[in-house]
């Protein structure tokens, strides 16, 4: 018998590795280079074509790197895969997703994600959030028969469904085929580098031709002519600069894989670098999983709370008609209550560590399963009365009981209430206010290292948000505690605008700690901070995270959240360490700040190149320098220290702008270093030297003028920044004293005097490019 198609989906966390080859191997620059590389050969000498390994370089450089991220981001992604509940052959058991098959039985409980597409066959007030798939927010009733897309999600209630399309078939694969591969998020980086890389490319077609028309036209030689056109074309092209901005990427997601932090879009890590807001929701983040059930209060004398915990009796399986409410009712109400649902919150699992099985005879014949939006849940139990658990400001309309409630909450203690209602549809439209019955107190255990995070980001510049759905009250004691700046100051979400986007922005820039917010408020507030021009990071671990988590610039999931915050993020912290972030924060930050340093490098050597060439090809006299030239230059100033600058730690916090700031300092660097270079070329051209000697003193005056730019570009200099510069330095001092090292680079640096003249041009060029950066505000202190 044939095996039931599987659910086997591409990994959206890598790419295949036939891609990555392609990506790395067929590319624009390669065939550029490559068609350089082979005219070189033809016409030239092989030393010159040495360029021509940079193709075989940076194939390898970034094939061997991109695979080391893909090993790590597809184990880490089997880790964060949360297994999927089915029965089969009558026994329920869990299976990995890819595991599961066409006509599989799968079930579901709050905060599973739906991983293929079904039909109902059971419901136990079983609610779908398919706002992921459909943009509607409000959950889905889902009822035998009704059907169930790949996609979404459940907010409430527990249920069963049959799979009927599973793998590439199912509707979420479909409908987003492409984004469920290996797909980069929006990247300023990225977008930048590859601005940069188009606009360049339309400049070195027409420069390029007027290069190679000027060489032939003004050159006896056709050796010299190829070889200097090739020269002028070849350091157009900032071959490198993918190639490191790829490397740095790959480096910072293999370096957080470490740690346990699954980055599931590799340019994700520079969200956090330009993070400037965090929202965190308490719940899970800021506390850690789980509570513990501490006090029961019964209510007496028409609401007045008792002031202790009862005793711990055993719950009397009798039932009770009417009477006075007692221990043994609050005890009997709870049990069952907290045992309805196969699959526990957080709050039912704490209060079923004390009541682990329901009463005999309460049987539910009607449930209100728990939902963020709800804020409670509730059971019929026939004879026994119909009862409800939940948010005290939610079912209590003030009187005594509240007013307890409230000062309970002030302590930090998560609060629920306990009540009995006329009827569950009454208390769910709002008709009806339940009779309190007791309140129960929940601890909630604060994260060890929460208070080291926090003052982390506030030492960064970083503002961070405390939103969450619990009591204001509790959750301005944990944010006191924790020393959160406004955590004094809470708001309950219900007061704040709906209307009024403006106005909610200006509410959550003056205030830190929110409470009572419900999930579509968590979207608003994400929405709201970014219309204000911040970028806003969001943290959460539940079902109720998940729309905020979608709309934020960057979501980071909890790994012991839902697999529905999981299957949103872009990041997701697989150990639950909430002292993770920073790692992610400096991470990101490493990779923008040395990127923008490496683009100076390249660019300045891109801007040199055009403008030394259209001087060139206007003037129609020879190239300055031959490729090898070149490739010595660009490898000291240019090629060995990026590759150290793009993986140097750093704590530079990312600004906007990185297009402009970049310009700004490679234009003027760039012109600077081609008219410094054509100066030095003419002077010794006018001389008695050879054209050997005067490309020398063009290529000292080249390497000088760069250096400077690497020096300011490496600022500022610590003692391996210094280290670095000086090394590049010697390296090239011991290239013009040995002998077999000027033979292979045709260096003669034999004539003194242009050699002096060349020093004397690249100290005032250094001079002018210092200025000129300044100037325009891009150079480092």
């Amino acid at each position: 018998m044939a095996r039931a198609p599987a659910n086997h989906v591409p990994r959206r966390s890598s790419r295949s590795l036939s891609a990555i080859l392609r990506a790395n191997v067929f590319t624009l620059f390669n065939l550029v280079i490559g068609v350089l590389w082979a005219l070189i050969l033809i016409f030239g000498e092989w030393q010159d074509g040495l360029f021509g390994l940079v193709i075989v370089a940076n194939a390898l450089i970034g094939i061997v790197q991109e695979m080391r991220a893909k090993r790590t981001l597809d184990r880490l992604a089997v880790i964060n895969e949360a297994p999927v509940r089915v029965r089969r052959d009558g026994e329920e058991r869990e299976i990995p997703p890819r595991d599961v098959v066409l006509g599989d039985l799968i079930l579901l409980g709050a905060g599973d994600r739906v991983l293929v597409d079904g039909d109902v066959v059971h419901s136990d007030g079983l609610e779908v959030d398919e706002s992921l798939l459909t943009g509607e927010a409000d959950p889905v009733h889902k009822g035998p028969g009704d059907r169930v897309l790949s996609g979404s999600f459940v907010v409430a209630g527990s249920g069963a469904f049959v799979s009927t399309h599973v793998g590439t078939d199912a509707y979420a694969v479909k409908l987003a085929e492409e984004a469920s591969k290996f797909h980069l998020a929006h990247s300023e980086l990225r977008s930048g580098v590859a601005n940069f890389i188009k606009y360049i490319t339309w400049l070195v077609v027409p420069i390029g031709a007027l290069l190679i028309y000027s060489q032939l036209a003004n050159s006896a030689d056709l050796r010299t002519a190829v070889t200097g056109a090739v020269a002028g074309i070849v350091t157009m092209i900032p071959e490198g600069l993918v190639l490191m901005t790829s490397i740095a990427f790959a480096v910072g997601v293999v370096r957080l894989g470490r740690r346990r932090c699954l980055v599931q879009e590799l340019p994700a890590i520079e969200g956090l670098a330009r993070v400037d807001v965090l929202c965190l929701d308490k719940t899970g983040t800021l506390t850690a999983g789980g509570m513990d059930l501490d006090q029961i209060l019964p209510v007496h004398d028409g609401g007045l709370v008792g002031g202790g915990p009862i005793d711990d009796r055993p719950i009397d399986d009798r039932p009770i008609d009417g009477g006075p409410i007692d221990g043994r009712l609050i005890d009997a109400a709870l049990g069952a209550l907290a045992n309805l649902d196969a699959r526990p919150n957080a709050t039912a699992e704490a209060i079923r560590a004390r009541y682990p099985a329901a009463p005999a005879g309460w049987t539910a014949r009607a449930t209100v399963p728990f939902s963020s939006a709800r804020k409670w849940s509730g059971a019929d139990f026939g004879e026994h009365g119909a009862w409800v658990l939940g948010a005290p400001d939610v079912l209590l309309r003030g009187g005594a009981c509240y007013d307890r409630a409230t000062e309970l909450a002030a302590t930090g203690s998560r609060v629920l209430a306990l009540c009995r209602a006329g009827s569950l549809s009454g208390v769910e439209r709002g008709e009806a206010e339940p009779e309190p019955v007791a309140l129960v107190t929940l601890r909630q255990r604060v994260r060890p290292d929460a208070h080291e995070t926090l003052a982390y980001f506030a030492e960064q510049g970083v503002t961070v948000k405390i939103i969450s759905g619990d009591n204001p009250l509790a959750v301005s004691a944990i944010a006191t505690s924790l020393g959160i700046p406004g955590g004094e100051r809470a708001i309950d979400a219900r007061t704040l605008p709906h209307d009024d986007p403006a106005k909610l922005g200006e509410l959550l820039d003056a205030h830190t700690v929110f409470g009572r917010v419900t999930p579509q408020q968590k979207r608003e507030f994400v929405t709201a901070l970014q219309a204000r021009g911040h970028t806003v990071a969001m943290t959460g671990d539940g079902v109720n995270d998940v729309l905020a988590l979608k709309d934020a610039d960057l979501g980071i999931a909890m790994g012991a959240g839902s697999p529905a915050t999981k299957a949103v993020a872009q990041v997701v912290l697989l150990d639950d360490k909430f002292a993770t972030l920073p790692h992610v924060v400096a991470e990101g930050r490493r990779v923008l700040a040395n990127i923008e340093r490496v683009s100076n490098l390249f660019l300045t050597k891109t801007f040199y190149a055009i403008v030394l060439s259209l001087l060139v090809g206007v003037a129609g006299v020879a190239f300055p320098f031959a490729p090898r030239h070149s490739t010595l230059v660009n490898a000291l100033v240019i090629g060995i220290p990026a590759f150290f600058l793009a993986l140097a730690p750093t704590i530079e916090r990312s600004e906007p702008g990185f297009v402009r700031r970049v310009l700004r300092f490679a234009v003027p660097a760039g012109v600077l270093c081609a008219v410094a270079v054509l100066v030095s070329f003419w002077a010794a051209h006018k001389g008695t030297s050879t054209l050997l000697e005067d490309q020398t003193a063009a290529v000292i005056t080249l390497f000088l003028v760069t250096w400077w730019v690497l020096v300011l570009i490496a600022r500022p200099l610590n003692w391996w920044r210094a280290g670095l510069v000086g090394a590049m330095a010697v390296l090239f001092g011991i290239g013009l004293a040995l002998p077999f090292v000027r033979e292979f680079f045709a260096l003669e640096p034999g004539d003194l005097s242009n050699d002096l003249t060349a020093a004397g041009i690249s100290v005032v060029a250094a001079i002018l490019i210092s200025v000129a950066v300044k100037a325009a505000g891009t150079l480092r202190p």
